[in-house]
């Protein structure tokens, strides 16, 4: 299958040398946790793709003048070189130079910044490396002009993958399913696909209000923690249980029952955190003020009955999920009960793409 990916030659020559893509970020309801060489994920995984936390990269090209190393790069994070991010680009050349041959030909000026906190466990890694993708798509779509727009588009998520498994699920749809499940005609380890099932009108415009509890950097990255579900005492009932989930949402989205994906939503976001604390070594990436806020969206919804729940990313932020009919209450609720417990008294409101 990844043989497609691999250009035989290239028909055109290039005119332009900016490229610019932004990228969504995207928050997963059913997680990724757990992967296998190549980033081939251990299993399928679901996410909602977001509108206001998204990733702007460009890439200038000129002449490569020095070949000492094989990629020519510079890599600028909100105007600022970046030296540290040099080694996650060289890595992911390395792993992209195959299907992208041109990129030892061309001096790579890369410039991207994030509408939100970098590092804050709202996926800027998944967003980042999307973008870079089909900047770099963009790229060979004019080497190669006959390519279709649904290969540009599933040659930049199989890219993307290369880079951070999870910006396969930013490249392009609302929801997006990343994984091969065996209901899912068209289903892939290799590259996300738009879920192509029925949607109630419950999830139009679904709300994501970000709670920005800690803005720090993480103490465990995703890429470590991925790595700790190798000989995990509970990684083969994990891994069926998303396989499980991802069915019981097929069902969920069709008939819009917000209870019932408040349920699994909520139960896979303890999971990932149950996973990491039950790994060895062990570590809990929540803070006291994670626990605190999900403890008062619980209490909410009980009192009111307004179908509000959370997820949680592989970090101490606290997503708070909830249909866009409902949002003036809720945006209430979290001005009353929730700001006090963000970093800054900071927040992001956003909603599904």
């Amino acid at each position: 299958m990844i043989q497609e990916f691999i250009p035989s030659g290239y028909t055109s020559s290039l005119s332009e040398e900016m490229y610019s893509h932004r990228a969504p970020s995207n928050i997963a309801l059913v997680k990724y946790w757990g992967k296998k060489q190549g980033q081939i994920p251990a299993n399928p995984s679901i996410s909602f793709t977001l509108s206001n936390c998204y990733t702007d990269t460009s890439v200038q090209l000129s002449t490569r003048t020095e070949y000492a190393e094989p990629y020519s790069f510079d890599i600028y994070f909100e105007g600022e070189l970046k030296e540290s991010f040099r080694a996650k680009i060289n890595s992911f050349f390395q792993r992209i130079e195959i299907y992208l041959p041109f990129i030892k030909e061309y001096h790579f000026e890369i410039r991207s910044m994030n509408s939100f906190p970098h590092s804050s466990g709202i996926a800027s890694s998944a967003s980042s490396m999307a973008a870079l993708s089909v900047c770099l798509m963009k790229i060979e779509k004019e080497l190669q002009p006959q390519m279709t727009d649904d290969f540009f588009w599933k040659k930049a998520s199989f890219l993307a993958r290369l880079g951070s498994g999870s910006a396969c699920r930013s490249v392009k749809g609302s929801i997006v399913l990343w994984g091969e499940h065996p209901e899912v005609d068209g289903s892939s380890d290799f590259y996300g696909i738009t879920y192509p099932f029925a949607i109630h009108p419950n999830f139009n415009n679904y709300q994501d209000t970000i709670l920005l509890i800690d803005k720090g950097q993480k103490q465990v990255s995703s890429s470590q923690g991925h790595n700790l579900m190798y000989g995990h005492p509970f990684a083969l009932q994990r891994f069926e249980q998303a396989s499980v989930n991802i069915s019981k949402l097929k069902t969920i989205f069709e008939q819009g029952d917000l209870n019932a994906f408040i349920e699994i939503v909520e139960s896979e976001a303890l999971t990932l955190h149950a996973m990491m604390m039950t790994s060895l070594p062990y570590f809990i990436l929540m803070k006291p003020n994670t626990l605190t806020a999900i403890e008062k969206i619980w209490q909410f919804r009980k009192q009111t009955g307004i179908p509000v729940g959370f997820t949680l990313d592989a970090g101490a932020n606290v997503h708070v999920l909830y249909p866009y009919k409902v949002k003036k209450e809720v945006l209430q609720f979290i001005d009353s009960q929730l700001t006090i417990l963000c970093e800054n008294g900071q927040y992001i409101k956003d909603e599904v793409k």
